[in-house]
């Protein structure tokens, strides 16, 4: 008997906590039924407290993560967040054009949860440029969306907001957009703009400080949809749900902001 399993490759950051980047796609991937490949672009030292130093991976030791998994176990499809430098995000389109054509969920990771600016303005402009149309889904919170738009000093503050944003970076940047309502103080509702059409999401706010590595879970899971070959709609339907069940769940590990329980299904 042999067991084949759709296969989701996650480029990303390492997290030492094990809270987000690296660690929290892989355990989503593995509770949602696929099968994990990784790259890592940095790799940091942080807990629930902080990120205390980031060391981005060498050009040459990235290109090389890239070229070992799509020559032996090609992906379904794509989850790409923190994508560190300039400099490697130039190898990781270049290893996508050349390897694959398959859903590509990008997770911009441009601002933390508590606001801090995590990529580089220089960075940015690679990110559009690169990644942007190679992928088909793009995730940004609200203070990342405001970024994407900074050159009209957008802001985002209400329903109509988001909805005028998702179509904006759509328009711009030629690929579905999911604007993450997380931030929004009217709740947690999430609007997707997918060929010119807009369509809710709407979420659960839970009165938990254990946030911890919410976009990097919530955009694997929306991947691991894809690589089944389930539509956008429903794999984001199925990726919030999966992520209401382990903010739910009350996993409370570390002195700060936590991390969520990634293996709360396995458990039903």
């Amino acid at each position: 008997m042999s067991l084949f399993l759709p296969s989701v490759l996650t480029i990303a950051g390492s997290d030492s906590s094990g809270g987000a980047g690296i660690q929290a796609d892989l355990k989503t991937i593995t509770a949602l039924g696929l099968y994990g490949s990784s790259a890592i672009t940095a790799l940091t030292a942080q807990n629930t407290a902080g990120v205390y130093l980031t060391e981005a991976v060498s050009r040459e030791m990235l290109a090389a993560q890239l070229d070992a998994v799509f020559t032996d176990i090609p992906p379904q499809a794509v989850k790409i967040g923190m994508a560190g430098t300039p400099s490697s995000i130039e190898i990781i389109a270049e290893k996508l054009l050349k390897y694959i054509q398959v859903p590509v969920v990008v997770d911009p990771v441009m601002v933390s949860t508590s606001g801090r600016r995590l990529l580089k303005e220089d960075a940015v402009k690679y990110l559009t440029d690169k990644l942007f149309p190679l992928s088909c889904l793009i995730t940004p919170n609200i203070p990342e969306a405001e970024a994407l738009l900074s050159a009209d000093k957008q802001e985002i503050h209400t329903a109509e907001d988001m909805e005028e944003a998702a179509l904006e970076l759509s328009q711009r940047f030629h690929t579905s957009v999911l604007v993450k309502g997380g931030h929004s103080r009217q709740g947690a509702n999430d609007v997707l703009c997918h060929n010119g059409s807009l369509t809710w999401f709407p979420g659960i706010r839970i009165d938990t400080p254990n946030t911890h590595g919410t976009g990097c879970t919530l955009s694997s899971a929306i991947a691991c949809g894809l690589a089944k070959g389930i539509s956008m709609e429903e794999s984001i339907l199925t990726a919030k749900n999966y992520l209401i069940g382990a903010l739910n769940a009350g996993l409370n590990i570390g002195k700060g902001n936590g991390p969520l329980w990634h293996g709360w299904s396995m458990n039903e």
